[in-house]
């Protein structure tokens, strides 16, 4: 089930993933349009990194395209940043 109130969406999905988790989407808009410009996945976890952030999961710095990567919140949450484009 997705919740949508103004710009905020929630997205429920019983049984579909083990514990909480976050997601952002760069590249869409509130309403899964493609953005004019947006962050590359690989740019974003360059700046992770680099501010010593750990993460679960890692796009291939040489590629390009839809790609997404892992990381844990300090209570143990799972963020997913996945690029559909």
């Amino acid at each position: 089930m997705i919740l949508k109130n103004g710009d905020h969406v929630i997205g429920l999905f019983q049984g579909m993933f083990g514990d909480n988790i976050m997601t952002f989407n760069p590249g869409w808009d509130q309403s899964g349009s493609d953005l004019d410009s947006f962050t590359d996945v690989r740019e974003i976890q360059r700046e992770l990194k680099d501010r010593g952030i750990t993460l679960a999961s890692e796009p291939d710095e040489a590629t390009s395209g839809p790609a997404s990567m892992m990381l844990s919140d300090p209570d143990g949450n799972q963020i997913l940043i996945d690029q559909h484009r």
